[in-house]
């Protein structure tokens, strides 16, 4: 209450001030005379809305001095000096202007806790946050069981095609080992042909063809180690596979074995006219042949021959 006062009080003042030098003013244009009363107004630049009698003519030449009579001769009345009226309105009371009320700023307060929490739903929520990372677990290891899985079905048939594939290899394989075996075999069998016909030709059964007739040398069993040799020459021929490139020459192989023909080592000559491949073609036949025949030469059996091999 005094700040309030204290803050009308020069306002009032202000306003007692202006109301009397309104009256002040009042009084003072209420003394002039419309003349100056509009000579002042059009000074001021504003309208005059009182209209004033205009003055009387006044003209040239002395003054006419004249007696009225009648009605018009009576003196004029004399002028009454009106007191004036005293000021008896008591100015407005200084009453301060209505202060607009304080607006107080909103403040959003939370709720206070409440004094005895729920435990119960405490309990609860924990619970289903609980409920929901188990649930979280139990999908994360279902999709990666399933990935597995789908990885393994992936390897499976992977290695089942595999399987296949080397499966059809192996079958290739069989069937070109069974090709040269027929191979083989149809060699063997036509070389044997040749030299039964060679041996009915010549006379010598079991005998291969001569590259030439050979002479006799009057040795004593000449004949048997003859065919001693071409028996040999036959056996070796049997397990021999030619190889590419082979030359139509003859081969010197040194043969030891044993009695009863076991082959203990065979090597082919230095003055060999085959290459590398020839020279272990012959010396893996002479091993394949072993027995080498032995029932009924043993008069002709050495342990150490030189057994010249004549590609057929």
């Amino acid at each position: 209450m005094d700040d309030r006062n204290a803050k009308g009080t020069p306002l009032a003042v202000v306003l007692s001030a202006v109301l009397h030098l309104g009256i002040v003013a009042f009084l003072f244009l209420a003394t002039l005379s419309c003349t100056n009363y509009d000579a002042f107004l059009t000074a001021l630049h504003l309208p005059n809305p009182i209209t004033c009698t205009p003055p009387p003519l006044q003209l040239k030449g002395p003054v006419i001095e004249a007696t009225l009579l009648g009605n018009t001769g009576a003196p004029p009345p004399k002028a009454v000096k009106v007191k004036p009226v005293p000021n008896t309105v008591p100015p407005p009371p200084s009453v301060p202007p209505p202060q607009p009320p304080e607006v107080q700023p909103q403040v959003s307060q939370l709720p206070p806790p409440p004094k005895n929490p729920d435990t119960v739903d405490q309990e609860r929520v924990v619970q289903d946050a609980l409920q929901k990372a188990e649930d979280a677990k139990k999908e994360q290891q279902e999709r990666e069981r399933q990935r597995q899985a789908d990885l393994d079905a992936q390897a499976a048939k992977r290695k089942q095609e595999q399987e296949k594939v080397d499966e059809l290899f192996k079958q290739m394989d069989q069937a070109s080992a069974q090709t040269q075996k027929l191979d083989n075999k149809a060699k063997q069998a036509k070389q044997q042909m040749a030299d039964l016909k060679n041996a009915s030709e010549n006379g010598l059964p079991d005998l291969p063809n001569a590259a030439q007739r050979q002479k006799g040398t009057n040795a004593q069993n000449s004949s048997l180690l003859d065919q001693y040799m071409a028996a040999i020459q036959n056996a070796v021929t049997q397990n021999w596979t030619r190889p590419d490139n082979m030359p139509n020459a003859p081969c010197v192989v040194h043969i030891v074995q044993s009695p009863g023909g076991t082959v203990m080592s065979a090597k082919a000559s230095s003055g060999c006219p085959y290459d590398d491949a020839g020279k272990r073609s012959v010396e893996n036949a002479v091993l394949r042949a072993q027995p080498l025949p032995y029932k009924g030469f043993e008069s002709v059996f050495q342990r150490e021959i030189d057994f010249t091999f004549i590609p057929q």
